[in-house]
């Protein structure tokens, strides 16, 4: 993808409101910088977290998703980051919207860079999730939410959330 597809939807200045122009930067790379404020536009990877949550019988917890991307597919329990969150704190919030159980972070797994539909890049933090309460039913961003076998799981929407399936069914074997 070249600079002029990246950006084509880059066009006004979020400080001032003028014109945003492709013009090197400092870095000598190509991005949209205001020429009346110096607001340069940097586009970088959006942060979200997943949850990979167990039952006693080791089954894994996935939710069909109700919304783009990937609306009607399944999905581990996830987001995006907000400003005011730590991955962490992400996590334990999807893990209850989505699902209705309340959770914390048992271990953290790993993260995972990815391609976005929406965003171009998300770089993911998977989180083995521990319940400490709730009840499960499918939440704002759900249409389903169900506990399954690893054995029996239906395709997964996103690549890094097969990842972290795969890390944790590889360590409870």
């Amino acid at each position: 993808m070249n600079n002029e597809e990246r950006y084509e939807n880059c066009n006004f200045c979020l400080r001032c409101g003028n014109r945003l122009f492709l013009t090197k930067d400092r870095e000598d790379k190509i991005r949209p910088i205001c020429k009346s404020c110096g607001w340069i536009f940097y586009k970088n990877p959006v942060p979200a977290a997943a949850c990979v949550i167990l039952n006693e019988k080791n089954e894994i917890l996935i939710i069909k998703r109700k919304f783009e991307p990937k609306v009607g597919e399944w999905a581990l329990p996830s987001g995006y980051i907000e400003i005011d969150q730590t991955p962490e704190e992400a996590a334990k919030a999807e893990m209850e919207e989505e699902t209705g159980l309340i959770g914390e972070v048992q271990k953290f797994i790993g993260y995972y860079p990815g391609y976005s539909p929406i965003y171009e890049k998300v770089i993911s933090f998977g989180f083995l999730m521990k319940t400490i309460g709730g009840k499960l039913q499918a939440g704002d961003d759900a249409l389903e939410a169900e506990f399954r076998p690893f054995d029996s799981l239906p395709p997964i929407a996103f690549s890094a959330h097969r990842h972290y399936i795969e890390l944790i069914r590889k360590e409870l074997s």
